[in-house]
C-alpha cells in the first residue's frame, strides 16, 4: 500500500516518462499503466492512490511492482507426475502401439 506521506507520488499520466523506452524506441502507453493498476500482470497489481479526481502511484510502488513481477517470473515451475491411472493408460497405449507396429517402435 502506498504511504502518501512517505513516498514520492507520480501522476499516472507521467509514469511512461519515468520508465525507459522500449526496445523499439517508443515509450510505454499510459493505458498499459492503467491496466497494471486495474488488472495487474500475472497476478501482480501496481499500487495506486486516488486523490481528488487523479490517480497516483509512487516510485517506490513501481519498484515493488517490478520486484514482485521478477519474483513471479523467476520461480521454477513444478513438474507434476501424471496420476497413477494416467500412467497406466500411457503404458497400455505404448503396448498397443508396439503391437500395431510389430515391435518396430523407436524410442
Amino acid at each position: 500500500m502506498i504511504d502518501i506521506g512517505q513516498e514520492e507520488l507520480i501522476a499516472i499520466r507521467d509514469v511512461p516518462r519515468e520508465l525507459p523506452k522500449r526496445p523499439n524506441g517508443r515509450r510505454l502507453h499510459v493505458s498499459a499503466v492503467y491496466r497494471w493498476i486495474s488488472r495487474g500482470v500475472r497476478g501482480v497489481v501496481l499500487e495506486s492512490a486516488r486523490i481528488g479526481g487523479s490517480t497516483y502511484t509512487s516510485r517506490e510502488a513501481m519498484a515493488r511492482f517490478a520486484e514482485r513481477l521478477n519474483g513471479v517470473a523467476i520461480q521454477p515451475q513444478q513438474t507434476l507426475k501424471p496420476p497413477h491411472s494416467r500412467r497406466i493408460e500411457i503404458e497400455r497405449a505404448a503396448k498397443r502401439l508396439d503391437t500395431m507396429l510389430g515391435g518396430r517402435r523407436e524410442e
